[in-house]
């Protein structure tokens, strides 16, 4: 991975210049050699396997390799004090403080664009969650899917990549045609008349709700319309209202899309048949008993799949292999979905299709969302106050908050199963892993706060800061482009998450032990000073990644 943080560009630059010095190679891949931080702070600032892992090719002792590396290293160029040879071969490298502390000073210059870089380098890419049918409340799993998308949205958007959020409106099939009977039947029942709601249709608050709206704005004109005419209009409607309120609650959880895709817009735009054409005319298709195949066997997939019944309908693969390649042919490079536990199947045939239209199987990635199960204090509960059954995103936001919410939803990997902790998430304690972050965040605030009191400025000289909870605290703000990068590469926001913790970890020990405000000391205060500021703007910064605030007071 690219070391974006420039002591580790560094470090690796001058470990290249030492092994090509020691004519061990003529050339070699900066970015491959390894550096990390290691655990025990006796092993230097940071430690490299170099040694090891040129061992396969110069066929030596990664001892002798370490010791003829070290010898050839430009230790005052690297800002080196002392390295160390460990074990089989590690490389213990400890460096000059003053290298440490220079990340302070960037920080302070940066302020809100510290951690963004240009690593993506504007690809372009669509991002699609969410996606609920708007047929009703988004509930638990749409919780889940929507703060783990726009979180990745974020931070691959701080790492340099092109991003688009999408929304697929499922506004096409059978379900909104249950929508708009239910409505009709529901606006009819609202004027006295004994109507049976259709046998799957939604019997939802919302939908009396709707009816009743339609009621007053438009009076009865509906009941005399011809039925066919009056049920086109319930269905736009319903999807018309349903959506704004998808979009709405959406908004109040801080999530927002670039493009909201309509299903209808396929077979108006001509999308659907010309994409069946375009796999006939590649050699992809067979009909059988009627029906036409897809030979997604061809790709890997475990069985080839209809793509349009014996009855001449299609099935619901076909309109998404449409929307696919209009995604594609939109120019986005890659292209991710964000998809539900059930959806595991999906993978293999979409990414079948995607190649048999002629793109590249890794074009598509296709992440799962796992479950979520609510607890209280170890216990399963259903909170929903409207539907009786599912809980939706609008309880969670009355009964925890959207930065709890949030921050709960992204802080294990999304492709796990999760049990959400009711009781945890609304706890003011240390055990409460948002309260804890935004405490360290409202605690860097007061400091600055009293210092202004005391008159006491930053510093622009890092010189005394050599306390080892300081210099650990440094070195992780200095860490935090790479871990916004490698989220990103992997779209894994829960990386984020393990970042804040470490950082209100490390700020928490450095307060204890390091007095900030002394004004017996002026100068080491503005110096502390300007350390709690570096870290409070990365705080804030990593929060934003995720979509949860930073508050100043608690």
């Amino acid at each position: 991975m690219m070391a974006i943080n420039k002591i580790e560009a560094t470090l690796k630059g001058a470990l290249k210049q030492a092994i090509i010095a020691c004519g061990f190679v003529e050339e070699y891949d900066q970015e491959s050699i390894t550096i990390e931080i290691p655990k025990d702070k006796s092993h230097g600032d940071y430690s490299t396997n170099l040694a090891m892992q040129l061992t396969k090719l110069l066929k030596r002792n990664p001892r002798q390799i370490a010791e003829a590396i070290i010898e050839a290293l430009d230790k005052e160029n690297a800002n080196i004090e002392k390295v160390e040879i460990a074990g089989p071969g590690f490389i213990n490298l400890f460096l000059a403080k003053d290298a440490m502390t220079s990340i302070i000073k960037e920080v302070l210059e940066e302020k809100e664009a510290y951690g963004t870089t240009t690593y993506g380098q504007g690809t372009k890419y669509n991002v699609e969650f969410v996606s609920a049918n708007p047929t009703g409340d988004l509930h638990l799993g749409h919780a889940k899917g929507a703060a783990v998308g726009d979180s990745i949205c974020r931070i691959m958007s701080a790492a340099g990549y092109d991003v688009t959020r999408e929304y697929y409106i499922n506004d096409a099939g059978n379900q909104i045609h249950n929508l708009a009977l239910s409505l009709y039947a529901r606006y009819k029942q609202a004027f006295g008349q004994d109507v049976t709601m259709p046998e799957d249709g939604y019997h939802g608050k919302d939908i009396i709700d709707i009816a009743t709206k339609i009621k007053e704005i438009d009076g009865d004109k509906y009941l005399e319309m011809d039925e066919g005419k009056a049920i086109a209009f319930f269905r736009n409607k319903g999807t018309e209202y349903e959506l704004q309120k998808i979009k709405d609650i959406l908004n109040e959880f801080r999530v927002s899309f670039d493009v909201w895709f309509s299903e209808t817009s396929l077979y108006e735009n001509d999308r659907v048949v010309p994409t069946i054409e375009k796999l006939k005319a590649a050699g992809y298709t067979y009909e059988e008993e009627g029906a036409l195949w897809f030979k997604s066997t061809e790709f890997g997939d475990d069985k080839d799949r209809v793509l349009i019944k014996s009855d001449g309908l299609y099935t619901y693969l076909t309109p998404d292999i449409a929307y696919h390649l209009n995604k594609l042919d939109r120019g986005y490079e890659y292209l991710v979905d964000l998809l539900g536990a059930d959806h595991h199947g999906y993978i293999n045939r979409m990414k079948a299709a995607i190649q048999a239209l002629g793109y590249n199987a890794d074009q598509l990635n296709i992440d799962i969302i796992q479950m979520v199960r609510m607890m209280n204090n170890g216990e399963p509960v259903k909170m929903s106050k409207r539907t009786g059954n599912a809980v939706t995103i609008k309880d969670l936001i009355e009964e925890i908050g959207v930065d709890a919410t949030r921050y709960f939803f992204v802080s294990k990997a999304a492709n796990t199963p999760f049990d959400f902790d009711i009781g945890l998430a609304k706890s003011k304690s240390n055990e409460n892993p948002v309260y804890y972050a935004q405490y360290a965040h409202a605690r860097m605030c007061s400091i600055k706060a009293q210092a202004a009191k005391a008159n006491i400025d930053y510093s622009d000289k890092y010189d005394l800061l050599v306390n080892p909870k300081e210099i650990e605290l440094v070195k992780h703000i200095n860490e935090f482009r790479n871990v916004i990068i490698d989220s990103a590469i992997n779209r894994t926001p829960h990386k984020i998450t393990n970042y804040v913790q470490r950082l209100a970890q490390l700020f928490h020990s450095f307060y204890n032990e390091c007095y900030v405000i002394d004004e017996d000391n002026l100068e080491l205060s503005g110096q502390r000073l300007a350390l709690v500021e570096a870290t409070r703007i990365t705080m804030a910064n990593a929060l934003n990644l995720i979509g949860v605030s930073a508050p100043e007071k608690m």
